[in-house]
Parts: structure tokens; sequence; C-alpha cells
């Protein structure tokens, strides 16, 4: 009977310590990077569930077909989804900031793109992309600024 007491204090002690925890946070899902530009047409959720079937049929339209004027690439998703340190530079795969680990280290997903592929945005279709921002309004202030600044000061 004591062992039951017991056990049942324990179980009750750590259900407190997780309300507890989840009142500190917002949600109980990770707090996302909020990207630039315009968003999906798809919708937000629409991407967060299919994004990894829609990234493999990307890769082999690129690899097996030799298709590369692909909208959703992955290059495009580097781009929009730029998370940038306290130097006001844009982070790397490396860093727990970087957009796809927030979500893939919450979840446990070890994903395995930037083995190969840059996780830093390519300037070129960052300053596009930028621009139609900017003229869509699409943009937040302070990302607004960060952009303009690593844009204006980037090599070209």
């Amino acid at each position: 009977m004591r062992l039951f007491f017991a056990l049942l204090i324990s179980f009750l002690l750590n259900i407190s310590i997780a309300f507890a925890q989840a009142e500190n946070s917002s949600s109980l899902i990770p707090d996302l990077p909020k990207a630039f530009g315009q968003s999906h047409p798809e919708g937000n959720e629409f991407w967060r569930i299919n994004h990894p079937r829609l990234l493999k049929k990307d890769r082999d339209l690129a690899l097996r077909e030799g298709e590369r004027d692909i909208d959703a690439s992955l290059k495009t998703c580097v781009a929009c989804h730029v998370v940038f340190d306290e130097e006001k530079t844009p982070v790397t795969y490396q860093s727990e900031e970087y957009f796809c680990r927030v979500c893939h280290d919450y979840v446990a997903v070890k994903i395995d793109c930037f083995s190969c592929h840059n996780s830093l945005p390519d300037r070129k279709l960052l300053s596009q992309l930028f621009d139609e921002a900017i003229k869509s309004k699409d943009v937040s202030d302070d990302k607004f600024d960060l952009l303009k600044n690593y844009l204006e000061e980037a090599p070209k």
C-alpha cells in the first residue's frame, strides 16, 4: 500500500511539474522563427506536414529529371527562413536556432540535407526575395533591417 501511495505522489508531482513548464511556454510546440516574404499559398500547416514528401519530390526532379527551376526548392526554403544571430549574420545548420533544427531537434528527427547542401542563403536569391517582400509588404520591421544591413554589407 505504501508503494502505491509513493507511486501516486511521484506521478502527481511529475504531472504538476509538466503543467508548470507548459504554462511558461506559449504552447507545447516549439517557437518557430518567423520567415519573411509571402506565406505559402497552401498554408503553413500543409507545409509542416508535407515538406518531407515535397522536398523528396523536388530532389528527384532535380537529380533524376535534370529539372533545376523548382519553385519550392531547398535553396528557396533556406532563403525565406533565414535566421540571424546576435552579430546580425545568418546562422548555419550548426546552430540550434536554425529554422529547420527548431522542429527537427524537438521531435528528435535527424535531417541530412546539409551534409551536401549549403545551409546559408544564396545572396542573389535572398536579395530577389527581399525585393519581392518589400513590394508586397511581407516583411516585419526587425527582419527588414537585418536583411537590408546584411545584403548591403555583403560582398557582391
